[in-house]
């Protein structure tokens, strides 16, 4: 009995992520769908087609559609990009399964950053404190890879998970220091803070997509080098890889996306936790797969989030960052509990 080539077997699993790939983009599209037609007035197929291809400046539902829902669904699809990849990147250059922006500290030194910019130096504009954002997660990067490399054994998983831990304590007791010092500012920050969708419109978009973009190519770019890496340095080395270079690549990827990201949304935290790893489950070790995998998957689970949060919160809402959170712990614990989690 003749028996399946490695190539054959090879062509077949990656044709079978392949059409995953297409039917999570499938799920993509029908989640943003559900995003704009759901809120406090439900909106009709026709109502949402009629806004684009007939637009009526005097009709209230056109200018909700296009002014405030369409602009919320893409920052939630950019952002969730932009958390996707940075979690994966950092789980991959660190090695280290809990590695996530939220737990290492970068979307805390983001936050703590554009807060200190805000509501010490004045800054208003998104285009101006975005860059407070970047320096923000570029400095928490740095400190958590630097504190977790002192000592014989360098940055290992555990370290950089205490490290991170310290670090964005440190950082959130900053903001929140900051913050309570001025009451205005505290009620228009405290939104932004745990994270949100809401309020979110066209000039953010434009403002952060550009830096999204940016990052979202180079970590593309870069997963050929992340399957080196799982591999080891030493092995990385051998087959020609600049291993420094390469890991170096990644953290400013990584700050791109996260302060992008934290600048539009506030720091949400557990989607680049979690979603990295249901990505290995589905298409294994190869991070040319998993990348995209997590493209799809991540701003799913945010508009998800987002739009269980205006259910469960209606006539209101929920902020998303607190169903995320909410949502994203037992989602963790599953995978811990079902799934060897310290294996990348």
């Amino acid at each position: 009995m003749a028996t399946t080539t490695v190539p054959a077997r090879t062509a077949r699993h990656a044709g079978g992520l392949a059409i995953g790939v297409l039917l999570l983009a499938g799920l993509l599209a029908v989640t943003a769908f559900v995003s704009i037609t759901l809120g406090s007035r439900s909106m009709t197929l026709t109502t949402i087609i009629d806004a684009f291809a007939q637009f009526d400046p005097d009709s209230a539902a056109h200018k909700v559609i296009r002014d405030m829902r369409m602009p919320r669904t893409l920052i939630g699809v950019t952002v969730g990009v932009a958390l996707g990849l940075a979690g994966a990147l950092l789980q991959g250059a660190t090695r280290n399964p809990l590695a996530d922006p939220g737990i290492m500290g970068i979307n805390a030194g983001a936050a703590a950053f554009v807060v200190f910019g805000i509501m010490v130096l004045g800054v208003q504009s998104i285009s101006v404190y975005v860059w407070f954002a970047f320096a923000g997660a570029a400095v928490a990067t740095v400190l958590v890879y630097g504190v977790a490399s002192f000592g014989r054994e360098g940055a290992t998983p555990v370290k950089l998970a205490l490290a991170g831990a310290a670090v964005t304590a440190g950082l959130q007791a900053f903001t929140s220091g900051v913050v309570m010092t001025n009451v205005d500012a505290l009620n228009e920050l405290r939104f932004w803070q745990v994270g949100s969708l809401a309020g979110r419109y066209s000039p953010v978009l434009s403002q952060v997509l550009p830096f999204i973009i940016v990052g979202a190519v180079l970590a593309l770019i870069l997963a050929r080098s992340l399957n080196g890496l799982a591999l080891g340095d030493d092995v990385a080395r051998s087959l020609g890889q600049r291993v420094a270079v390469s890991r170096g690549l990644m953290f400013v990827a990584v700050a791109i996306l996260s302060g992008a990201a934290t600048a539009a949304c506030g720091p949400i935290v557990f989607l680049g936790l979690v979603v990295p790893h249901l990505a290995r489950m589905i298409c294994g070790p190869d991070y040319r797969w998993i990348l995209p995998y997590c493209v799809l998957l991540t701003p799913i689970l945010l508009l998800a989030a987002d739009i269980a949060g205006r259910i469960v919160g209606s006539p209101g809402e929920l902020q998303v960052g607190v169903v995320i959170g909410v949502i994203g712990a037992p989602l963790f614990v599953l995978l811990v509990r079902y799934r060897n989690i310290t294996e990348l």
